[in-house]
């Protein structure tokens, strides 16, 4: 299905600028379209990026600390400069108050998360966290932040991961409240990547809907946890398995030195591996929405090349994992698709090689990362549209910033959507899916290009409405493009 973008400025119905509102009716959309309102550049790096309703501002992990954004425009409010702190990772917003996940200038030691007032940019406190605090997010009533501690190594020295739990009431107090969640309870089943408790690194957090329950993705270790946030304990890690890439509809291109690209079936397995994840409610059950991009430990110990086992022809470039992989059962890193998940980590859905091809179809496919993870499906961010569950999927190493959606509605039978380009973007890191004013939006933050993109979102309904729809809004104003 080939979709339009919107071709008016929906900030007006946020108040944003002047104009009429954009109506949506209650009918289920038969396609999302998309315009792209404003770009703006960051100085080196864009990485996370959250929306702050109290100020109308987008808040940007860049070089050495947080980059402020007017919603409307993209100017630059205002930089936050951590850098004398350590690198921030993250942020996360809630009624008013930033929270930025700040790794120490040695990364095995302790980090912290620096709190913000959203209107005066104050410091708001500061609280102390494992190593490498890599992800935060707010539980939905905002009492409590939740950080993924990913604990990497580095010189020798490999400090646990864990999730620190801050009660942000007391994030003030001479002793703040702050509970973390180990691993050393838990029992790690079969299938699980890891050979030490240190090798358990936690990488992202979504808080189920319900609140007492979050799920953390360990990415190396290709596996979930299930952290039970009444008693801060982790319960449970469940082992996400492989993907066969000789089955159909898995197809992949293994190597970036043929001068081809097609999809084949090929003699691979590959490990889900998420990096972001993200957490809905659909009958009454509740999912994981992960996007499976692989990854390597940070040395590239356990990573070469199949042909160090000997492999010749078509496989020998294929990066693979040398944990997990034989001369005759070759273990490639990242499942180049994004899943869904029940609870207990049972695979409901899997986009199979879908984004892959739609890349090639949009010819922003990078053949040059055929040999390893392919497109690399990174951020996820999910946005409620006149009742749909829609999934945003981010493609970090297409040619072009690209990022899929996807109705997930129905968890077992979730169905594409279409493909937003971003047009001078490179590599989305972050996503953030959010409803302000009446209408909706999708901010990209773009780590290779150094950019973040506003969207502007809007169910497109069928081509008669459409068109009485344009004739009574008229003009609406110029679409802002910023680069600083």
């Amino acid at each position: 299905m080939t979709l339009k973008p919107l071709a008016i400025a929906t900030l007006a119905a946020a108040g944003l600028c002047a104009g009429q509102a954009f109506a949506t009716t209650a009918v289920v959309p038969p396609s999302l379209g998309w315009s792209q309102l404003w770009t703006t550049g960051h100085s080196i790096g864009a990485e996370i990026v959250d929306f702050d309703s109290s100020t109308q501002t987008l808040w940007v992990t860049s070089e050495g600390g947080i980059d402020v954004l007017s919603l409307s425009t993209g100017a630059l409010q205002t930089h936050l400069d951590l850098s004398a702190f350590g690198a921030a990772n993250s942020v996360s917003i809630f009624n008013g108050l930033a929270a930025v996940a700040v790794a120490a200038p040695t990364i095995t030691n302790p980090g912290a998360v620096h709190f913000f007032n959203t209107t005066t940019f104050a410091a708001d406190g500061v609280v102390a966290t494992g190593a490498l605090p890599d992800m935060v997010t707010f539980t939905a009533d905002g009492s409590r932040l939740l950080v993924a501690n990913e604990g990497e190594a580095k010189d020798g020295v490999d400090p646990m991961g864990s999730v620190s739990i801050i009660e942000v009431a007391t994030r003030n107090a001479v002793t703040p409240t702050v509970a973390t969640a180990g691993f050393g309870g838990v029992t790690l089943p079969s299938g699980v990547r890891s050979t030490t408790l240190a090798d358990i690194e936690p990488e992202y957090i979504a808080v189920a809907p319900g609140g007492n329950t979050a799920f953390v993705a360990l990415q190396e270790a290709n596996a979930i946890a299930t952290l039970d946030l009444n008693t801060n304990s982790f319960t449970s890690v469940a082992a996400l398995g492989t993907k066969d890439f000789s089955q159909s509809g898995n197809a992949i291109d293994p190597n970036d030195r043929d001068s081809t690209i097609a999809l084949r079936s090929v003699a691979v397995r590959g490990l889900y591996q998420p990096d972001a994840i993200a957490s809905y409610s659909a009958g009454g059950q509740t999912y994981i929405v992960s996007a499976n991009e692989g990854d390597a430990r940070a040395d590239e110990s356990d990573e070469a090349r199949a042909s160090s086992l000997g492999v010749s022809g078509d496989l020998a470039r294929m990066t693979i994992s040398t944990l997990d992989s034989s001369a005759s059962d070759l273990v490639a890193f990242g499942a180049r698709s994004f899943s869904i998940w029940d609870a207990n980590g049972n695979q409901v859905f899997d986009s199979g090689n879908q984004l892959d091809a739609e890349a090639i179809a949009r010819g922003i496919y990078d053949d040059g990362r055929s040999d390893n993870k392919g497109v690399e499906p990174e951020g996820v961010s999910l946005l409620e549209v006149d009742g749909r569950t829609i999934a945003f999927i981010g493609l970090e190493r297409t040619t072009s910033s690209a990022i899929a959606m996807y109705d997930i509605t129905d968890p077992a039978n979730a169905s594409f959507i279409d493909m937003i380009v971003g047009v001078g973007d490179v590599s989305p890191e972050g996503l953030k899916a959010f409803a302000f004013g009446g209408s909706l939006f999708l901010a990209v933050a773009n780590e290779v290009s150094s950019t973040t993109t506003l969207y502007a979102l809007a169910p497109v309904p069928e081509p008669e409405s459409w068109a009485m729809m344009l004739a009574g809004l008229g003009l609406l104003g110029q679409v802002a493009r910023r680069r600083r």
